[in-house]
């Protein structure tokens, strides 16, 4: 890949790679950072890539990068952040946005993953198995068994509204 092709793709790909990873992790610092430290790693890796492999490499580099993040911070859990979610409490939205991303949280990560580069990324079966390292057969179930969650989580649509 030239200098060229690389500056094409921050161009092309910069704004999807951070929505993407921004939908998972919540924390719009975080997800700079880990967009910033893929495109690092394909700044480093520039001569072995081909400019037609950048947006699946970048986008397999920033979720196992994501991974990483998410491992680490769950081990540095907060005590008095823990506190303020047992006072919580729930309530009642209209907004049928903010309904279907509560609903992605409360799915796994595997689930959230796969729903997201697929119908939010519009990424095939094959490539979410390239990015995420799992089989195409493996991604059709998670995405399936998501979408039913999503489905009983929300409901029927009048319900919601």
């Amino acid at each position: 890949m030239t200098v060229e092709e690389y500056n094409r793709c921050v161009e092309d790909h910069s704004d999807g790679l951070y929505r993407f990873i921004l939908k998972n992790i919540r924390d719009s610092e975080k997800a700079e950072d880990i967009v910033q430290d893929s495109y690092e790693k394909l700044w480093r890796k520039v001569k072995d890539i081909q400019y037609s492999k950048s947006k699946s490499y970048l986008f397999s580099t920033a979720y196992h990068t994501m991974i990483d993040v998410i491992r680490k911070d769950k081990r540095m859990e907060n005590f008095s952040q823990k506190k303020a979610e047992s006072i919580a409490h729930e309530r009642q939205y209209s907004d049928l946005q903010e309904i279907l991303n509560n609903a992605l949280e409360k799915l796994p990560e595997i689930q959230r993953t796969v729903i997201l580069l697929r119908d939010y990324e519009g990424y095939s079966y094959t490539e979410i198995g390239e990015i995420t390292s799992l089989s195409e057969s493996q991604v059709k179930v998670y995405i399936y068994r998501g979408r039913i969650f999503l489905k009983q989580y929300i409901g029927s649509l009048q319900a919601v509204i």
